[in-house]
């Protein structure tokens, strides 16, 4: 069994794979906005979302994230300097990922004048908590047009220009879409193992089952391991997901009685759109062979 990085993650910038490093390290650098004269100050949540931040408001916003990469949007505890940060921003665009919930009212406090963005707003979750709702193109039309709203919102002089943006980015979505759903069409197996169950979303727009391992932030019983190996043997899966944020030693535990291997993506890359036809080529790739 072996631990295996998938092209997507190796193509993180060189800044994601240092913070990777650091996690051990309790090292966490946290991004500062630059001071642009005219440009609106932007926090959001992860990383992804600057992706769409900044295709959206492109020259007008500079945009910093909460959470680091290599950290967990699940556990992660805002710094000091980051609750400063917030007093000069403009806006704080949300997503719902758990440590918002018990960090949301100290971030809006911070600053009274700002705008918090809900782009998780019309958005129906599955089970009613998943958030990973940005790893769907589809949802993440919804959530382009949330932000979109927001920024002019905050800046009409340059409604125009945001529209641009977000039409081109909408034309992206669209084309990605396709690509994805194209790129995983025929597959006779569309069972998937995963650790941490972020691809929810994806797998049911392209008709996928994803089988987490780790089930509302918990680790598998013993019991349940046995009925998660079954699974995998029934199903020759021989490839068990799991992402950098997260330890995979239950993943690897699940893959040394396969005779399998762990392959690691990240639904937290920067590049998102790029991140995206990776995992649909690797999806692809690996459930061809099951």
């Amino acid at each position: 069994m072996k631990v295996r990085l998938e092209t997507m993650f190796r193509a993180l910038c060189p800044l994601t794979i240092l913070a990777l490093a650091l996690t051990g390290c309790g090292g966490a650098a946290t991004q500062a906005p630059a001071e642009s004269a005219g440009m609106l100050n932007v926090m959001v949540s992860i990383v992804p979302q600057q992706y769409f931040v900044e295709r959206i408001g492109g020259k007008h916003v500079n945009v910093t994230v909460m959470v680091p990469p290599g950290f967990s949007p699940a556990t992660y505890e805002p710094k000091p300097e980051q609750l400063q940060t917030l007093s000069e921003a403009d806006a704080y665009v949300r997503i719902r990922v758990p440590f918002e919930d018990a960090w949301m009212k100290r971030i809006a406090s911070a600053n009274e004048d700002m705008l918090v963005i809900d782009e998780s707003a019309g958005i129906e979750r599955i089970g009613g908590k998943d958030s990973h709702t940005w790893v769907s193109p589809r949802l993440v039309k919804v959530q382009a047009q949330t932000i979109y709203d927001g920024l002019v919102e905050l800046d009409p002089d340059h409604e125009a220009d945001y529209k641009v943006n977000l039409d081109a980015f909408l034309a992206d979505l669209d084309e990605l879409d396709a690509y994805i759903q194209e790129t995983l069409s025929g597959l006779k197996s569309r069972k998937f193992m995963v650790f941490h169950p972020a691809w929810s979303y994806f797998a049911r727009d392209y008709n996928l089952e994803m089988v987490p391992v780790q089930i509302e932030g918990s680790d598998p019983s013993a019991a349940e391991m046995a009925g998660l190996i079954q699974t995998a043997q029934e199903n020759n899966i021989r490839v068990i997901f799991a992402q950098p944020e997260f330890s995979a030693e239950s993943a690897e535990a699940i893959a040394e009685e396969i005779g399998g291997e762990v392959l690691l993506i990240s639904p937290l890359a920067p590049d998102w759109l790029d991140n995206l036809h990776r995992v649909a080529d690797t999806f692809a790739e690996v459930l061809a062979k099951q």
